[in-house]
């Protein structure tokens, strides 16, 4: 075995860690999640590279907890989950009654740049903050409930509170 490694991943379709160690504990594999029932998967149904799981390594003791990740790392396509609650936070952008029109295709457009730090990612939560604020705080906390586990880490600190 290598000095350092990843395990592989074993998550849900809808995003539940089933295992992050799932070669090293295979005991604690599942078909199907037990909180939702979704199939699960070990690796990029794009391009078949294995899910990055726990990082382990002889020369650390890892206390973090595992982050599931939003992306393969390999193919940089977005995984099931990431797909789904995309989908979920721009058809919920749509719904909210207190935007206008436009206003609901700019918060549509600017969720696609909140799960990735670029350049646009700032520029986006600060749009989305200001948007949601109007929406009011139900459409906000739904919002939220949606996008808080694939946000990059620079739109969770701009979006603070509502994230």
């Amino acid at each position: 075995m290598r000095e350092d490694w990843y395990d592989v991943a074993q998550i849900c379709l809808n995003g539940h860690v089933i295992n992050a160690s799932s070669r090293r504990y295979p005991q604690y594999n599942k078909k199907f999640c037990d909180k939702c029932g979704a199939a699960t998967i070990t690796s990029c149904q794009d391009c078949n590279t294995e899910i990055q799981g726990r990082f382990y390594s002889p020369h650390l003791i890892d206390c973090t907890r595992y982050k599931i990740p939003s992306f393969c790392y390999n193919c940089g396509k977005p995984y099931p989950w990431t797909k789904t609650k995309l989908k979920a936070a721009q058809e919920l952008a749509l719904e909210m009654e207190n935007l206008s029109p436009d206003e609901k295709e700019v918060l549509t457009k600017s969720i696609d740049d909140i799960v990735k730090d670029t350049p646009e990612t700032s520029l986006a939560a600060t749009r989305i903050k200001k948007l949601l604020s109007k929406a009011g705080k139900t459409a906000a906390s739904a919002f939220r409930d949606l996008v808080v586990d694939i946000a990059s880490e620079t739109a969770k600190k701009l979006l603070k509170p509502e994230l």
